[in-house]
């Protein structure tokens, strides 16, 4: 947990935070303000629930959550980015819907009511109810702004309720699996664990790996100067739908099947098990006709493996160059064997390719819609910035005033700021 000066997005967060409390009359004066970052997965992207190991960083777009106990029996929220649903308010103890309620399904509640779920299932009872105001900039896909509320709702009630966990690797991870529970069971988006493992555990000017063998976290340390490049996130300004509403569900069944199957003939339990091109063979030779669209999505995830580990050298290196090389085909990957992109998101892709210094480019996070990514020299940061500019509108003009362009930094996932006055 980092305890963190403002800067200058803090000071717009925190300006809106006291407005959205006092028009609401939401009371978190001299109460906490807790930050979640986004996150930038640099590899295997949907590698999590294929069982692959996972490396990405934090990034510097976040949610901003202002909270106090109130002394009652019901939370109380307002978010900023989901202004229609007013107060969001219900009984702590008798008014959590069920999992996968028809009544949260277009309301942003069921993740507090998700929290408050998960939370009393694993034995963290709630004795008092918050009121809390949200502001978000986190494009609304691509950059986990999901995991991100999770996570920050996890700890902000557990602290609120004066319920202490270690700051150990073992109980982070335990944060990491009712993050994800929230989303699991109790949303009904499949997701895996990558985004909550990489905002929670994400350090500023290092890199996070994941090795799910183990259940081990290791630190990376960047071998550049930071100021060489810049990991850059491109909004198409499209919406959408949850994970549970998109192609995000039917590749993860698509993998789970073939998982299932082939493991059964082969002895293995997860994709991320086929390590040899032999054992890939004789999965394609037995599958490959009856399940053709299922063996494309083995061969993305066998092939984004194998370039994991030059990645990873790369990035210990400071090669930034060859990072963005294993980017890149891991977008191509994604788009042409995993078909998870979509065309908003391949359009950015095209129209960063062209410039200069843009090391690699693939689209981010569940696919379909939302934001791609890229990796550039500090040089290039600008003439992204103009092509983007230039063609994306004039490719989908209803896109004109939605679309955006987020320089990122490398930052620590999880800080507290000083509370409202």
């Amino acid at each position: 947990l980092v305890r963190s000066r403002m800067d200058e997005q803090d000071q717009i967060a925190v300006a809106r935070l006291s407005e959205l409390a006092q028009k609401y009359g939401l009371d978190v004066a001299n109460g906490k303000i807790r930050r979640t970052s986004s996150r930038f997965c640099l590899g295997v992207e949907h590698g999590d629930y294929n069982g692959t190991e996972l490396f990405g960083v934090g990034t510097d777009r976040f949610i901003w959550m202002a909270y106090k106990p109130n002394g009652t029996k019901v939370n109380r929220f307002v978010s900023n980015n989901f202004l229609d649903d007013g107060v969001v308010e219900y009984n702590i103890e008798s008014g959590v819907f069920p999992p996968l309620s028809e009544a949260n399904r277009d309301s942003w509640r069921r993740f507090p009511m998700g929290v408050n779920y998960v939370l009393d299932k694993n034995n963290y009872t709630l004795s008092t109810g918050i009121d809390a105001v949200l502001f978000a900039n986190i494009p609304g896909g691509g950059m986990s702004r999901s995991a991100s509320l999770s996570i920050n709702l996890v700890l902000s009630m557990l602290d609120a309720n004066g319920i202490d966990l270690p700051e150990t690797v073992e109980e982070k991870l335990k944060i990491v699996d009712m993050a994800q529970t929230v989303e699991t069971d109790y949303v009904g988006a499949p997701v895996g664990n990558l985004d909550q493992i990489m905002i929670l555990f994400a350090k500023a000017g290092h890199g996070t790996h994941y090795n799910p063998a183990t259940r081990e976290i290791t630190y990376v340390p960047l071998g550049a100067s930071p100021d060489s490049f810049a990991i850059i996130s491109l909004d198409t300004g499209t919406d959408r739908p949850g994970l549970e509403k998109s192609t995000y569900k039917v590749r993860r069944q698509e993998c789970d099947e073939l998982a299932a199957i082939a493991g059964a003939a082969f002895g293995f339990n997860k994709l991320a098990d086929i390590t040899t091109d032999a054992l890939l063979q004789n999965v394609v030779a037995k599958f490959g006709t009856d399940m053709p669209n299922h063996i494309k999505r083995l061969e993305y995830i066998y092939a984004a493996q194998q370039r994991f580990s030059t990645m990873l050298e790369a990035w210990k290196a400071g090669d930034m160059a060859t990072v963005g090389s294993v980017f890149r085909q891991d977008g191509l990957g994604l788009r042409d064997d995993y078909e998870i992109s979509g065309p908003e998101l391949e359009t950015m892709c095209d129209i960063v390719r062209s410039v200069p210094g843009v090391y690699g480019e693939r689209m981010l996070g569940g696919g379909d819609k939302g934001a791609a990514g890229c990796i550039v020299a500090a040089s290039a940061i600008d003439a992204v910035i103009d092509a983007v500019n230039t063609a994306y509108p004039r490719s989908y003009p209803s896109m004109k005033d939605r679309y955006a362009v987020h320089v990122c930094r490398v930052v620590d996932g999880v800080a507290v700021l000083p509370g409202l006055k």
